[in-house]
């Protein structure tokens, strides 16, 4: 499991980066070359490819690095509040990559407090309140459970 963004390397110019973290997450130097103008259409950050991560604000780091991870398909994603990045129509957009993800069967570990992305990404939810399990089980029942405690 590697934190989005991680293999980054500042110095590094935004497309070279691609291939970086490609290489860090498994796959080939064609495979990227193959899905590198999807991942820049994706992250919306065309304008900037020459330009090195170091001066890329945290926001267009995540953006670039969500718009890698997911281009490989991983068999299971974990994503910890990485939708609260960007403005409402990019986290939409994530939100619609990882339902297509979900559709052809990556297994979603989601950690957030926004019980309403968990209702639309998850089926299954587990409250946890200082590292321990409160409740498991449908996400409406523990969704509701959730918001009941802390009204």
């Amino acid at each position: 499991m590697l934190e989005l963004g991680a293999g980054f390397d500042p110095q590094l110019t935004a497309g070279e980066n691609i291939f970086l973290e490609g290489a860090l997450l498994g796959r080939s130097r064609a495979f990227m070359k193959e899905h590198y103008d999807e991942i820049v259409a994706f992250s919306e950050l065309q304008d900037f490819l020459d330009m090195p991560i170091k001066n890329y604000s945290s926001g267009m780091q995540a953006r670039m690095a969500f718009a890698i991870a997911t281009v490989v398909r991983p068999e299971i994603l974990i994503v910890d509040e990485v939708l609260a990045v960007g403005d409402a129509a990019f986290q939409r957009k994530c939100e619609n990559r990882i339902h297509e993800m979900l559709e052809s069967a990556t297994t979603l570990l989601l950690v957030s407090h926004d019980s309403s992305i968990i209702e639309r990404l998850c089926e299954k939810a587990l409250w946890l309140r200082k590292g321990e399990a409160v409740m498991s089980g449908d996400v409406k029942e523990v969704s509701a459970a959730y918001a009941e405690y802390y009204r």
